[in-house]
């Protein structure tokens, strides 16, 4: 046994590591007498925008990943979808207009987009995800790539999701679409806003209003920079960023992703907003893999040098 300093989600606090059953785990407490770990425990880090269709998903188990949501695939094959160590949580299918992204991309996931023409096929499809364990909704709205949404029926699907206590995740693509969606009501944005520079104004609204999903590495580079400074001042107006890699876009790793957090400190978050962005699970949950930053102190948590814990550390 060894003590150690973990975070629970929300703070740090003092514990014990063991191996019980073959496993390493950790329980809360207090130990004075034992000796102390090298470095300090964390539970695996949330990717909040993910696609389990369009990479090899096995991966994820021993990743550095404890937690994942899906936003956008086939809900019958999310529903399948298990991984040791590793939460899922799913948005279900992409809901769009008629023609509107992604419904003509190849890369679609066949069953993965329903197509909402009014109201009462948007009762539908918001139920359908529901009953399939959607843990939000996602909605696009892509003016670059085809048709929108009206903001009626966009305000309609968000008071259908608040009904079931769920939250609209938009993506929001083109000229003003980040705002209006926003203002339409949905609480978060799949991508920080990237083809268009928010003036500080709107930075202001949205820091109040929602939360965005990073995505920064995913673009090239005269639209990672609009995000990056989009962020930048987000984030200083006390806006809500979350640490999501759009996995699956690209040859994104399947794991955490050491661009994405360079982009994250470009845009200015330090370690402790980082961390809060990358929402480790607590690790007292018994099903949470547990992780090791070696050497590390709750001042000074790289995420990027944390490493599963075994029981190897354990050894005096």
């Amino acid at each position: 046994m060894h003590a150690a300093t973990f975070f629970d989600g929300t703070g740090w606090r003092e514990g014990v590591v063991e191996l019980a059953d073959g496993r390493v785990r950790l329980r809360s407490g207090s130990p004075s007498a034992l000796p102390r770990l090298d470095g300090v425990v964390l539970g695996g880090f949330t990717d909040h925008h993910v696609h389990l269709q369009l990479v090899d998903s096995a991966g994820l188990a021993g990743s550095r990943l404890g937690r994942v949501v899906d936003l956008g695939g086939n809900p019958d094959e999310l529903r399948r979808t298990a991984l040791p160590g590793v939460r899922i949580d799913v948005a279900g299918a992409f809901l769009t207009a008629p023609g509107g992204y992604p419904s003509d991309r190849d890369w679609a996931p066949e069953g993965s987009v329903r197509e909402i023409a009014d109201a009462a096929s948007a009762v539908d499809a918001v139920a359908e995800m529901v009953d399939g364990g959607a843990s939000c909704i996602k909605v696009t709205s892509n003016s670059t790539a085809g048709p929108v949404f009206s903001d009626e029926l966009l305000r309609t699907i968000v008071a259908l999701a608040a009904d079931h206590g769920l939250a609209v995740v938009a993506h929001a693509e083109g000229a003003g679409e980040a705002e209006r969606v926003v203002r339409a009501g949905a609480a978060v944005l799949a991508h920080a806003p990237f083809t268009q520079r928010l003036d500080d104004e709107e930075i202001a609204r949205q820091a109040a209003a929602a939360s965005w999903i990073s995505t920064l590495a995913i673009h090239a580079d005269d639209q990672r920079a609009v995000a990056i400074d989009n962020v930048r001042r987000f984030h200083a107006a006390g806006g809500t960023v979350r640490y999501g890699t759009d996995m699956g876009n690209g040859p994104t790793p399947v794991d955490l992703n050491p661009a994405e957090i360079t982009a994250l400190r470009e845009a200015g978050l330090d370690d402790g907003a980082l961390l809060r962005a990358l929402a480790p699970v607590d690790p007292l949950t018994p099903s949470a893999a547990l992780l090791l930053v070696p050497g590390g102190s709750p001042a000074t948590a790289d995420p990027l040098s944390a490493r599963p814990l075994t029981a190897a550390d354990l050894k005096v």
